[in-house]
């Protein structure tokens, strides 16, 4: 039987999953006074915890890609969490959340388990983190990508033009796709690192590293499609639950100043 395991990255104690599939891992630890004993926490093994403050939950994922020796590996948030298509959404969120036997079965003909992509409608990809964020960071991952993966510029154009996407960096691949995924995702990340144009940026802005990392895995898709490399029929998708409700007065009104007012955004929804 397949081992699988499903990484809750999380920075603070929160009410976890009970299924044994998932994996509590306190994120950003080498940064932190005091560590959550419960959990395993990213900075022990091979890890980047101390990258925290830009990979966001990416510190989690590389910990996850280089400690655990799973045949299928996943990546969720203590506040997002894939969805069974079968939970009626009048359930209290916890019970929404795909359980360790639908997984595994859901695997039996799938490799790679992704959101269903969030529709942006009026926007592209570029367009919208151009209006919330800073294009720059952009700019400068398709240069880093046209000068160490030139193959995939065409993927990144494509992307870039889309109005909807697979997000949150949450996902679920068997190991040796995650393999090649990671390899390729940071890479790029390092460089960017290194490259990135606005330095000079808040905490919340400053976590761009992971939006950037978001963006790409839709990239990293495309191009794995297009050549064959993974069969479409393999790449399932999945609901997502938010286990706190999301305000989304203030998250579309926050949306239209920084379209017509140029007003990046300052905080999460």
């Amino acid at each position: 039987m397949s081992e699988i395991k499903i990484v809750v990255a999380t920075t603070t104690k929160y009410r976890m999953p009970e299924d044994p599939v998932y994996m509590p891992l306190q994120v950003g630890a080498a940064l932190k006074k005091s560590v959550i004993s419960e959990y395993t926490q990213d900075n022990t093994g091979d890890n980047i915890s101390v990258k925290n403050a830009r990979y966001c939950e990416l510190t989690g994922l590389y910990w996850a890609w280089k400690n655990l020796d799973a045949d299928y590996i996943g990546l969720v948030h203590y506040r997002r969490y894939f969805a069974s298509p079968q939970a009626r959404s009048d359930l209290e969120p916890f019970d929404q959340i795909v359980g360790g036997e639908e997984v595994r079965r859901l695997l039996q003909d799938h490799s790679v388990v992704v959101p269903r992509k969030r529709k942006y409608y009026i926007e592209s990809i570029e367009s919208h983190y151009a209006h919330t964020h800073y294009k720059e960071q952009l700019d400068d991952t398709f240069e880093i990508i046209k000068e160490k993966y030139p193959e995939y510029t065409e993927s990144f154009e494509r992307v870039m033009g889309q109005t909807s996407g697979h997000m949150f960096n949450m996902l679920i691949m068997r190991k040796d796709i995650l393999d090649r995924y990671c390899n390729w995702l940071y890479d790029i990340l390092e460089e960017l690192e290194k490259k990135a144009s606005v330095r000079d940026l808040d905490s919340y802005q400053g976590r761009f590293i992971g939006r950037i990392g978001e963006i790409i895995l839709n990239v990293w898709l495309d191009y794995e499609i297009k050549y064959g490399y993974i069969p479409e029929s393999e790449i399932a998708e999945l609901p997502c639950v938010h286990i706190e409700k999301v305000n989304w007065f203030k998250k579309g009104t926050a949306f239209l100043a920084a379209k017509l007012f140029h007003k990046k955004y300052d905080h999460s929804f």
